[in-house]
């Protein structure tokens, strides 16, 4: 993956395709590629005739690991993404965030309403109203010598999924321990481009995606059916959403 320089923090993405552009930002513990590619959203959306790019997050893939708290600032992240569009020139792009990098494109999309074309919050509802819950679990679960010792459900499937795709796990930890402040619904009520809220029915960790849509003028909920936070990423419904989605937002 190519990097860029984003004031002093090496950045990893992926730009494929050619049209009008998108930009992708994934979740905690995840990375472009497994987000974007593996689940074949890049491949979707640039048959769709658009040009596609997403984001390693800083501490994520192959974008620079960092070990101090304050680096994982969601004000941070989203600069990285603003900067990405900066370097590659787009002066405006329709922008896709997935869990933690849905609070990123929501806080995106209200510090820099010019450059976010449309904004699609998926994997995450009404709970973007409420701080994380279960950090501190989460980072002693990420810190454990061995899966084994980590006994709270949420900790287990981080910790999982991070040994599974061989991620920082000291990085990963630090960045969960980052303040996650919610964002209001007086900000959420301040969004002016248009808005999907893409969330699976059986997602605890989101909440649901109309108590999230309602407080957003003119947004749309999509409820990915039978689906849970891991589960709804590469899902039918929600592909199908997305694309129908930009094809009306104007």
């Amino acid at each position: 993956m190519p990097t860029f320089d984003s004031d002093g923090v090496e950045i990893a993405f992926l730009d494929e395709g050619a049209g009008e552009p998108v930009l992708l930002i994934h979740g905690f513990a995840s990375s472009a590629r497994i987000n974007w590619v593996d689940t074949g959203w890049v491949r979707l959306l640039a048959a769709d005739d658009r040009r596609v790019i997403a984001l390693d997050n800083r501490g994520h893939g192959a974008s620079a690991k960092l070990y101090t708290q304050a680096a994982y600032a969601l004000g941070h992240m989203v600069e990285d993404a603003r900067r990405l569009l900066d370097h590659l020139g787009i002066a405006r792009a329709d922008v896709m965030g997935y869990s933690m990098g849905a609070r990123v494109a929501t806080l995106l999309a209200l510090a820099h309403p010019t450059r976010v074309r449309s904004c699609i919050i998926a994997g995450l509802g009404a709970n973007m109203l409420r701080p994380m819950a279960g950090t501190d679990a989460i980072a002693a679960g990420l810190e454990a010598e061995s899966l084994g010792e980590v006994t709270d459900p949420t900790a287990r499937t981080f910790r999982a999924f991070a040994d599974q795709t061989r991620a920082d796990r000291r990085a990963l930890a630090q960045c969960i321990r980052a303040i996650r402040e919610p964002v209001t619904a007086g900000e959420l009520a301040r969004l002016a481009c248009p808005v999907l809220v893409a969330v699976g029915t059986h997602d605890a960790i989101a909440g649901p995606a109309a108590a999230l849509a309602v407080l957003i003028p003119g947004a749309e909920a999509l409820e990915i059916t039978g689906r849970d936070h891991m589960k709804a990423v590469g899902d039918k419904v929600y592909k199908e959403g997305v694309i129908g989605f930009l094809g009306r937002r104007g």
